[in-house]
């Protein structure tokens, strides 16, 4: 079948079609188009007579409205279950739509389109626009801490919808502080957006360090006021007031403060010369504990065993793969402190679940480390236990967790290196 897709580009309502398309292998043609130009000739205004995008052109003919597409599309293949794969799980997928296009897009556009230069800046609607956008996150937070994805357990139109609402949100003006009360809805977030059928629409989405401004918001205003008073010859300096948010001059970055990992007693054991010899030989050196063992320094480095405490929602394998991929990309800020290997585990058949994520880490220091529990707000979705090294039942459980194709007679189906 041939379909084509009129839109400007990165349009957040024309993505929902386009992911859908993605999750359901069908091939949507995307030309180029003018908005402004194109939208206003006769032939496309038989297409749709509101002159606006996204337009889906079908076999059958043409459908206007992005939720419409976005629901054709995801029918294309019903195997797929982008709609649930039952009748409650359908309304449920409706009942997020809707809350995803009344509730949260709807004071979405208020807050980004003044910033986008679509319409001019009313401070009054902003703020009640960020304090309905704070209100939907917390209901999606909220249902979240328990909930991997909205619906059941894998990616529907309801999760595509909502993510690509958020997208804008999240690379313009929802700053870290912002974030930190929605920890939940960050994770499923980075979820979504790292599975490569969002990816390839979307992009990289690189997170807001700052609130992007609207043109003639106050913020806008008085750092305006502060350059023209930068242009005048300089004088003797007054003590700015308490109050004052219209400061020009803002001191220099200060460097990021060093870990306190780094700031431990030298060790006789060299973590990067640990990984070398690990990782000497294609995956891992077979004879790496028997090498390690008599270098280990347990008073510089500690063993800890991770365990995803929701195992019993991993009921699709190459759901839980996508879940441990993003929770490893997550560990980055740990990574220079670590040398870990994260499985997944599950019957010989590959297809009974659920599907059990554990893994264990060496970490730099006795616990484990900020550069994990702090900034891999997924570190909390497991419990850490510590391995006892001085035993050879802890031995063997770090050994079988690095090497074995087997752990407590299940099937190792997945596994991947953390160096």
């Amino acid at each position: 079948m041939a379909f084509t897709l009129y839109t400007y580009e990165n349009n957040n309502r024309a993505w929902k079609a386009l992911i859908a398309a993605q999750y359901n292998s069908i091939t949507i043609n995307v030309p180029k188009f003018v908005f402004g130009t194109d939208n206003k000739t006769d032939s496309f205004k038989a297409k749709n007579p509101l002159g606006k995008v996204p337009v889906l052109d079908t076999p059958q003919g043409s459908i206007f409205e992005s939720n419409a597409i976005a629901r054709y599309v995801a029918r294309l293949r019903a195997d797929s279950n982008l709609l649930g794969s039952n009748n409650f799980q359908k309304a449920q997928v409706d009942q997020w739509i809707d809350f995803a296009t009344n509730e949260l897009e709807a004071a979405r556009n208020i807050w980004l389109y003044p910033i986008q230069g679509f319409m001019p800046f009313n401070q009054k609607a902003t703020i009640e626009a960020k304090k309905e956008v704070q209100a939907s996150l917390a209901i999606l937070n909220n249902h979240l801490l328990h909930n991997t994805y909205l619906v059941g357990n894998q990616i529907t139109l309801a999760d595509i919808i909502a993510v690509a609402n958020l997208v804008d949100l999240y690379k313009l003006v929802f700053t870290p502080e912002f974030l930190k009360p929605y920890g939940n809805v960050t994770r499923w977030f980075n979820t979504a957006i790292n599975q490569p059928e969002f990816s390839k629409v979307i992009g990289k989405v690189e997170f807001a360090k700052e609130e992007a401004q609207a043109a003639g918001s106050k913020k806008e205003k008085v750092d305006k006021k502060e350059e023209k008073k930068a242009d005048k010859p300089a004088a003797k300096p007054a003590a700015k007031p308490a109050a004052d948010d219209g400061d020009d001059d803002e001191p220099a970055a200060p460097k990021k403060a060093k870990s306190e990992l780094d700031l431990l007693p030298a060790s006789p054991m060299v973590l990067d010369v640990v990984k070398k010899l690990a990782f000497s030989e294609r995956p891992i050196k077979q004879s790496f504990f028997e090498e390690l063992w008599p270098q280990f320094d347990d008073k510089g480095y500690s063993w800890f065993l991770s365990e995803y405490r929701y195992d019993d929602e991993n009921k699709v394998l190459y759901m839980t793969s996508n879940l441990l991929g993003g929770f490893i990309q997550r560990s980055d800020a740990a990574r220079k402190y670590t040398l870990a290997v994260m499985n997944i585990i599950g019957n010989a058949d590959e297809e009974t679940p659920p599907f059990k994520v554990k893994g264990v880490w060496c970490f730099r220091g006795i616990g484990v480390p900020k550069e994990m529990t702090v900034e891999n707000p997924d570190s909390e979705y497991y419990n850490w236990k510590p391995i006892d090294v001085k035993t050879p039942a802890g031995k063997k459980l770090i050994k079988d967790h690095f090497l074995a194709d087997t752990i407590n007679r299940k099937k190792v189906l997945e596994r991947k290196y953390i160096k």
